[in-house]
């Protein structure tokens, strides 16, 4: 007996990525925050004024350095009653039409009225492990972007230089609270008694 295989118009098509479905989108300029609230994947994507950004996928070493600065710092605030952390992906609304999702994420016991169903708004300490595809976004952009914001601690990881740097918001803008380089221990102003052992938390995100 002879099976005959059934054709199907599929198996003709070049597989190719689904351009056409960027058409269901506004156009780069033209995104409200109500299409950027809208949107459903499970990649980052960041908003400024009409305008997405997608951020690349975070490399294995990335993640080991959220989940464990993400676990050192639940487990302060979790032990001394303080708030809440999360990590990405989770919107933080910086401002009218300004929305990053920063790897951890501390709110502040008292400050529950910032949390919204689909956003934070605002933040008391951000953390970012700075990525290698655009280093600028990290310890730039974003540290400005965090001090209009009134964040008023933040903290940069940076596997590159294998430091963690901890800024404090006077004013309107960040001063160094201390860069603590490989052997040292960070430590946090805004919450006393937490800290991080630079060296431990490098080599625990090679393991």
């Amino acid at each position: 007996e002879v099976v005959m295989a059934t054709h199907s118009p599929v198996m003709d098509q070049v597989e190719e990525p689904a351009w056409d479905i960027a058409k269901l989108f506004p156009n780069q300029g033209e995104w409200g925050e109500d299409d950027y609230l809208a949107l459903d994947t499970n990649h980052l994507v960041e908003f400024t004024n009409g305008y997405i950004e997608v951020l690349p996928m975070p490399t294995i070493p990335h993640q080991r350095l959220v989940f464990f600065f993400q676990r050192m710092l639940w487990a302060f605030v979790v032990e001394h009653h303080l708030g809440e952390v999360l990590a990405a992906p989770l919107r933080i609304r910086l401002r009218p039409r300004k929305y990053r999702e920063p790897d951890v994420v501390f709110i502040a016991k008292g400050h529950e009225d910032r949390y919204q169903e689909q956003f934070w708004r605002g933040a008391d300490l951000v953390v970012e492990v700075v990525s290698p595809d655009d280093r600028n976004r990290d310890l730039s952009k974003k540290r400005s972007e965090y001090a209009q914001a009134g964040i008023p601690e933040y903290w940069l990881g940076d596997p590159e230089q294998q430091t963690i740097t901890v800024l404090w918001l006077e004013g309107e803008t960040y001063v160094a609270h201390s860069a603590f380089p490989s052997g040292e221990t960070a430590t946090s102003r805004l919450l006393p008694g937490f800290t991080v052992a630079v060296s431990t938390i490098f080599a625990a995100a090679q393991a």
